[in-house]
């Protein structure tokens, strides 16, 4: 019960009112905002601190210390017991430093983890003790890295190891070897030895990651060519898409299924422009996620927004890629003229004559789609398989592909009762090419 008296009651609301002032104070400084939450505080301090800009795009470089344990030190100890007057030395060795190493996870994509951390210490061995006992090994650090990842050292830049497998491991840094105790050190005339070995040093350096996604099939065009729609269409991938151009700002992955359980990954990759290797638009940094693909998918659309010429777009890629790298533009590439449904019926053909002829292409290196409405899409898979399975040089189905692909499921292209195939579908079309096919 509250004091009546009123110069009690005032005395007591002083130190209320304090607590009151300390609590709103942390709360402005250290509470969460309108817009922010306590953990993005956190995140943002900690990449400040790091050097490092944080944001939901794909994080594909990354550099940080890595440091192995060090070796447990040897014992000199001698055995103590009734009876025993000369027991004789019997101090233990020590433990192992625990390595640090890299280790292939496939259910990684992104190297965002280490913009948060960036020093990993392994364990440190322990000191042997009496009675011959060996001290405990260090225990090993694992750092769990994404498929595709480049490992180089940063201080020399030489290509320590590529990750391409999952399971696969690598010893980034090699922990101390545990030093031996004074039981190694005894002889016929040397039957009371004091010395003993220390621990071996641990290693540090540091390592700069580079990821290069793993995909067959890399989509490459102009922005707003259709690659995020077929991307979505073709797979369970769910890029952003939208009537503007650069609506994908980092690469998509996306696993495409094909009758007879084959499968096939797709990369999207961000639309380059003009002067991209130059350091234009998004400049070129996404091109080295498909120097691994197999093949390149080049989307052109056929009827830009812009009124800009196909022709003309499809060879400022193609200067691009031959300014990024050499080995990059000699890929094998199957050309896609996109988003025919925006093309009337009776304009289709003799558009799709003009575009193969100014670009020098035959019937079997194009293919008429649209990501939108599937025209063509059946046909475009099929093909990106056979040009997948030669470039890696496998066999075109995998083994018991005809026992297990349905019967009643056909190529969109299979003409049945004298029907010809879909006019749409360059690839599918007769095998004569046209006059102005060269």
């Amino acid at each position: 019960m509250l004091p009546s008296s009123g110069g009690s009651y005032a005395l007591l609301r002083i130190p209320l009112l304090t607590a009151w002032l300390v609590i709103a104070f942390w709360v402005s400084v250290w509470g969460p905002g309108p817009t922010a939450t306590h953990s993005d505080r956190q995140r943002s301090v900690i990449a400040e601190a790091a050097g490092r800009f944080v944001s939901p795009m794909l994080v594909d470089t990354a550099l940080i210390t890595v440091r192995s344990g060090t070796g447990g030190n040897g014992s000199a100890a001698f055995r103590r017991e009734k009876g025993i007057p000369k027991g004789g030395p019997d101090g233990g060795d020590g433990g192992r430093g625990g390595h640090v190493i890299l280790v292939g996870d496939p259910h990684l994509d992104t190297l965002v983890e280490f913009a948060f951390k960036v020093h990993f210490f392994a364990e440190e061995g322990e000191r042997g003790s009496k009675k011959k006992c060996h001290g405990k090994d260090g225990q090993d650090m694992r750092i769990r890295l994404p498929l595709g990842c480049l490992v180089f050292d940063a201080e020399t830049d030489e290509l320590l190891v590529d990750i391409r497998d999952a399971g696969q491991e690598f010893i980034a840094a090699r922990g101390g070897r545990g030093g031996r105790g004074n039981d190694h050190f005894k002889t016929p005339t040397h039957q009371a030895p004091t010395e003993c070995e220390p621990g071996g040093e641990s290693q540090e350096r540091r390592l700069r990651f580079e990821l290069k996604l793993i995909a067959d099939v890399g989509l490459i065009g102009l922005p707003n060519a259709g690659k995020s729609t077929l991307l979505k269409a073709i797979s369970r991938a769910n890029p952003k898409v939208a009537a503007y151009p650069f609506t994908t700002l980092t690469p998509q992955l996306g696993l495409a299924e094909l009758p007879g359980d084959r499968r096939m990954i797709f990369a999207d990759i961000p639309g380059l422009i003009e002067g991209a290797s130059e350091g234009a638009g998004l400049g070129h940094d996404f091109l080295k996620h498909i120097e691994r693909t197999s093949v390149l998918v080049h989307l052109v659309d056929v009827a830009p927004a812009d009124g800009s010429d196909p022709v003309v777009n499809y060879r400022t890629i193609r200067k691009e890629l031959s300014a990024f790298s050499s080995e990059l533009a000699e890929k094998h590439e199957f050309v896609a003229f996109n988003k025919l449904d925006l093309v009337a019926e009776e304009e289709r053909e003799p558009l799709l004559k003009r575009l193969r002829s100014r670009l020098r292409l035959t019937r079997q290196e194009c293919i008429a789609i649209s990501g939108a409405t599937g025209e063509g899409r059946q046909g475009l898979l099929e093909k990106c398989w056979e040009m997948v399975r030669e470039a890696k040089g496998e066999p075109m189905q995998p083994p018991g592909w005809e026992a297990n692909r349905p019967a009643v499921r056909q190529r969109p292209h299979a003409a049945s009762d004298g029907a010809t195939a879909d006019v749409t579908d360059v690839t599918d079309m007769d095998a004569e090419s046209d006059p102005d096919d060269v």
